[in-house]
């Protein structure tokens, strides 16, 4: 079976040569080539961070005009932000204390304070986010990005997804679904430290590398034979692919995932957190041709700040030098302007204070899916913007509604895709990222 063959067959035609090294046609001149995603798990709180609310301030403690609001539990009275905002940059963009970096770089920032969401539960959330359906089994945004575009670098994966644990929902948000299985996002453990702990069986203790080819070109010639007899299997083509990428992960992985290659400095401005270190390995595979990472920001939901949202600034902490230095580090080599870099969560929180349930502090916010914000950079996105708003209280997104499908619509443009070109035929029907839904926010595109 030839590759072609079975990439015209699924619907996709002659850019599904994802799994290659580049060089497939794009639908449209691309501005950008990578993918970077930090994903702040749990739910930050768009009021407390990039959407500044003086009526909030203003109205502390009184209950929300009009009727009461349900969210995934009972909220009470307005509560306002803890945290202080200002104008940065020549922008002017307000951001708040918590992310003093992050504001000192905001001309680079498009922050989209009027996103909304379709489901109050992070396990739906989630999903929506990362791939473009609320329940488990399309294939996540990674996926589709390498089945299109395919690998700058055949000596590691296309897709990685780095967490510290697990995030709420696990491996199915990069899971590669019907795609074939060259596509999956491969799973990094970024808590651990060393190369070995990180990748973990990359080297064979059993056999030499020249042993390891011979056994390979073996099993090569075996699945040939087995192709060339009968129908179409892309389920086997993709567990040829993925052995081969794991041989020559020998090579190059070790060395990528070695922080300690990096400077001293260099480490310290990212921070000694996971998620700094998180942000410095996205830059260091984006630099070796990987064509999306994705950075959790740490295990289950830590943004889920419940029962006091001044657990904020300490998350914020560990988040805003990492941001901040992966963005001046892309800058300084070259790749900000070829990889699109998002900064979000699932959903955003309330304006109002969370009253039910028992918690032992009442100073946290709920859930909320209806207004919240996400940051896009680099990759021929608009810097120094605010796109869109949300309403006097911060809980509602009015002007220029931004859907997860919107999001992801632009990305993949930006990549040189186009949304509802970009699909796959599976149990009979074209299945795309977007479902039957999404737009380009053109006003963001440079």
């Amino acid at each position: 079976m030839q590759r072609r063959d079975f990439m015209l067959g699924a619907g996709f035609g002659a850019v599904g040569l994802a799994g290659t090294v580049a060089g497939a046609a794009t639908h449209h001149a691309a501005k950008a080539k990578h993918v970077i995603f930090l994903f702040l798990n749990g739910g930050l709180s768009q009021v407390d961070t990039f959407d500044p609310k003086p009526e909030l301030t203003r109205m502390h403690n009184q209950p929300l005009p009009g009727p009461k609001v349900k969210t995934d539990s009972a909220t009470g009275n307005l509560m306002a932000s803890p945290y202080a905002f200002k104008k940065c940059g020549q922008s002017g963009v307000e951001v708040s204390e918590i992310f003093p970096r992050v504001g000192g770089l905001i001309d680079d920032f498009c922050v989209v304070r009027s996103c909304y969401a379709d489901n109050g539960n992070h396990g739906p959330s989630l999903m929506l986010m990362n791939t473009g359906h609320q329940l488990a089994g399309r294939p996540s945004m990674g996926s589709w990005i390498t089945y299109g575009l395919g690998t700058e670098n055949r000596n590691l994966p296309g897709f990685m997804a780095l967490c510290p644990g697990y995030p709420v929902m696990g491996p199915r948000l990069w899971s590669s679904g019907f795609l074939p299985n060259i596509h999956q996002g491969t799973y990094i453990p970024n808590g651990e430290r060393l190369p070995e702990k990180l990748v973990q069986n990359v080297r064979n203790a059993s056999l030499s590398v020249r042993e390891q080819e011979e056994q390979l070109g073996l099993l090569d010639r075996l699945n040939k034979l087995y192709l060339g007899e009968g129908a179409a299997q892309p389920k086997v083509a993709a567990g040829v692919q993925a052995m081969e990428v794991a041989f020559r992960m020998q090579a190059e992985a070790p060395e990528a995932f070695d922080l300690e290659r990096e400077d001293g400095k260099t480490r310290e401005r990212y921070g000694d957190s996971e998620f700094g270190r998180g942000c410095l390995l996205a830059r260091r595979l984006v630099e070796r041709g990987v064509r999306m990472v994705q950075v959790y920001f740490g295990n289950s939901q830590p943004w889920d700040s419940h029962e006091d949202i001044r657990s904020h600034k300490g998350l914020a902490a560990q988040a805003d030098p990492a941001i901040a230095s992966l963005v001046e580090d892309l800058k300084e080599r070259g790749l900000f302007n070829e990889t699109v870099l998002i900064v979000g969560s699932e959903f955003g929180r309330t304006p109002m204070v969370q009253s039910a349930g028992q918690l032992r502090v009442n100073q946290g916010r709920d859930h909320n899916v209806l207004g919240y914000s996400t940051l896009l950079a680099g990759g021929g996105i608009k810097g120094g913007m605010a796109y869109g708003a949300t309403d006097d209280f911060g809980l509602r997104a009015v002007e220029k509604r931004v859907h997860p499908h919107d999001l992801q619509a632009t990305v993949l443009h930006l990549l040189g895709l186009d949304h509802t070109r970009l699909t796959y035929r599976y149990s009979g029907r074209d299945f795309r990222l977007t479902d039957v839904g999404g737009r380009v926010l053109t006003d963001l595109v440079a």
